[in-house]
């Protein structure tokens, strides 16, 4: 198979399931001959899991292009590595997509379709009270990086409730610490509750009695919006849009078996793993975990936009506007066409 991993594991236990990338410099190795692709070993990021090692990638592409796969554990890392041209395609959330393409002036980032939808979750601590609003103030609450996903809905929920953080002149007290952070200081009680992806929502409500108090999509018009997208670096696609086009029909690919074959996703998810992070997590985690996503190719662009108008309120997009003209990639064309469309 031509696919290699560029990876440094750091795992001190189950809990921490976090890899740190072996990021490149800045000159660009890519080639027709190469795809460099980002994710994280997350079962949000399901898609790129099971499309690469049930061979689905490798079989749209051709055998003359090599995978090479990059592991992360942060959005704005793979962010960082497309302004490094050491990225191609990625999986990631809107929140660093959106960011790095206004970091770039709409120049090196493209959305060619949506991986996930949910897949986060409000968990409290047993008797916080947080179930009721009025019993706020003065409660910590973390979510697992600023400007990230998680961080924005939760402060939208709390502006939506008339509730501050603390830096902002309010009265919660507002976290932004690593996953593995949360779990720990969820487990020693030092946190009231978290907005936070699976599986580690999952992870707090069944190894620390953590309780549920919604999912996110709750929230959403339709219950649903974008939580991984596949994204591409612009000069990628003008170079390769055969590549890009082929990777699209096996992502598509993907995706329809996933839904078509949840337990043997699972499955495959679990011996990911065990391969690359040296282990897995509890079934019943997993189990839990998976029912709380939707695997879906439509990048469900109003929840995107909706996502950016929420971060400006905050104050994360700058104090001119933004203009998100152009990030969408319409993907339905032929490869002539694709290049065509990237040059206007």
């Amino acid at each position: 198979m031509k696919i290699s991993t560029a990876v440094t594991l750091g795992i001190v236990s189950i809990i921490a399931i976090a890899v740190i990338a072996t990021i490149g410099g800045s000159l660009d190795q890519s080639s027709q001959s190469k795809i460099r692709v980002a994710f994280f070993p997350s079962i949000s990021h399901a898609v790129p899991i099971v499309g690469l090692e049930n061979g689905i990638f490798e079989n749209g592409i051709g055998e003359q292009i090599q995978i090479e796969i990059k592991l992360f554990d942060s959005g704005p890392q793979v962010i960082e590595s497309i302004f490094a041209r050491s990225i191609d395609v990625a999986y990631v959330g809107p929140g660093p997509t959106i960011n790095g393409f206004l970091k770039s002036h709409g120049k090196d980032i493209r959305i060619l379709a949506g991986a996930a939808s949910g897949g986060a979750s409000f968990i409290v601590q047993p008797n916080s009270g947080l179930e009721s609003i009025e019993n706020f103030d003065g409660k910590r609450i973390a979510s697992p990086q600023i400007s990230n996903s998680q961080d924005v809905s939760l402060r939208y929920y709390l502006a939506s409730n008339d509730l501050k953080p603390i830096e902002k002149g309010g009265t919660v007290f507002v976290l932004n610490i690593s996953n593995p952070d949360i779990y720990t200081l969820f487990a020693k009680g030092d946190i009231d509750g978290a907005w936070i992806p699976e599986p580690w929502a999952t992870m707090l409500v069944q190894e620390l009695d953590g309780v549920r108090l919604f999912n996110e999509e709750k929230l959403w018009p339709n219950e649903q919006f974008a939580s991984v997208l596949l994204i591409a670096r612009t000069d990628y696609l003008e170079n390769n849009p055969e590549i890009i086009q082929n990777w699209l029909k096996s992502h598509e690919e993907t995706v329809s078996w996933i839904n078509s074959n949840p337990d043997q996703t699972k499955s495959i998810f679990e011996s990911f793993l065990k391969k690359y992070m040296g282990k897995s997590l509890p079934t019943k985690i997993i189990d839990e975990s998976f029912s709380n996503l939707i695997i879906t190719s439509d990048p469900i662009k109003n929840s995107v936009l909706t996502f950016a108008e929420r971060a400006d309120a905050l104050g994360y997009l700058g104090r001119t506007g933004y203009n998100l003209d152009g990030i969408f990639y319409e993907t339905d064309l032929n490869p002539n066409a694709m290049v065509k469309q990237l040059n206007g």
